[in-house]
């Protein structure tokens, strides 16, 4: 399923941020400072939490969710914790290395995001919720809306004692624009791409189970 390996993909790259050792981006800072919190709870652990609330709150405000969502906030964290198990890459105690790695961690996560979102199955958690907020802030650029989440996300995440440093940084500011590079690259406009909810996809499924009804 393209959803599956869009989201696989995604998750070695935040694996790949997380090792970069150089601080990480808002919602990782949280999850991770939850993990840091509750004894024995894994990253995954905590992302899949986070996730599974955040799906609750789009829910709550009344956000089309679809298979898609509901992958990405149980496939991701646990595939990070795969990775993590794995051990397939060092963590890193040089500063330019890490900057290297945050880097390259971002062109994966957006091609991940490529490949998942190309496959039309509803955003994911956090995605639905920029969305939701977004509508009810009809003034407000998209681009202001996710800097508010990401301020409120961040600050919890400090509390919790997660991870901020220069990576937190990067991912701020880069992110948008490798993103954007990354879109152009494979000719793919997000905008463009009709979304199955939940109930689409199961009619979809009986159609494909029996064409006759």
């Amino acid at each position: 399923m393209k959803a599956v390996v869009g989201l696989e993909i995604f998750s070695i790259g935040i694996y790949f941020f997380i090792q970069a050792n150089i601080g990480l981006p808002p919602w990782d800072v949280l999850s991770m400072g939850i993990s840091y919190r509750v004894p024995g709870l894994t990253y995954g652990d905590a992302c899949t939490i986070v996730s599974l609330l955040v799906l609750g709150i789009d829910l709550l405000l009344k956000e089309r969710l679809g298979f898609g969502s509901l992958l990405d906030a149980l496939l991701v964290g646990k595939s990070v914790d795969l990775w993590a198990w794995v051990g397939f890459l060092p963590e890193q105690s040089t500063v330019w290395v890490g900057i290297l790695f945050a880097l390259i961690s971002l062109f994966i996560m957006c091609y991940g995001m490529y490949f998942y979102m190309d496959a039309g199955l509803c955003c994911g958690p956090r995605d639905s919720l920029m969305v939701a907020i977004g509508r009810r802030l009809p003034k407000a650029k998209i681009g202001l809306v996710v800097m508010l989440i990401n301020a409120v996300v961040l600050v919890g995440g400090y509390f919790l004692g997660g991870p901020i440093g220069l990576g937190t940084l990067i991912e701020v500011l880069c992110a948008g624009s490798i993103m954007n590079f990354v879109f152009k690259l494979m000719k793919f406009e997000p905008r463009d791409v009709a979304h199955e909810d939940f109930l689409q996809s199961l009619a979809h499924f009986r159609k494909m189970r029996d064409p006759a009804a």
